[in-house]
């Protein structure tokens, strides 16, 4: 279905409601995801304190280059949330930057 919404939007048939719905399948797969490093993060035993289904969500996007605006647009959250998943994030990992965050993931094997 999602290749039908990309190749519907391309030939501009409804290029803003075949966004819509890409972006809400795109969130779909990242909470099936999601889950799935929910529960990896769980059983690692380098974090205190695991990061949440919503921060691996935030990290994946933000390891993919999104911009804290982007990540927002693409979860339908505040820049504000964003934000705070940031931080959240960053204290969970003992990190301070976003590539430090990035890398501290993969080292922990989170998705």
């Amino acid at each position: 279905m999602a290749r039908l919404l990309s190749v519907a939007a391309g030939r501009g048939i409804m290029p803003g409601y075949a966004g819509k719905l890409l972006t809400a399948f795109a969130a779909e797969k990242l909470n099936r995801e999601g889950a799935i490093a929910e529960s990896a993060s769980s059983l690692s035993p380098s974090l205190t304190d695991p990061l949440s289904r919503r921060e691996l969500e935030v990290l994946r996007l933000i390891a993919e280059g999104l911009s804290n605006q982007e990540i927002g647009e693409r979860l339908f959250l505040a820049l504000d949330a964003i934000k705070g998943h940031n931080r959240r994030i960053f204290e969970k990992l003992e990190v301070k930057r976003r590539t430090e965050a990035t890398a501290r993931g993969r080292e922990l094997g989170l998705p």
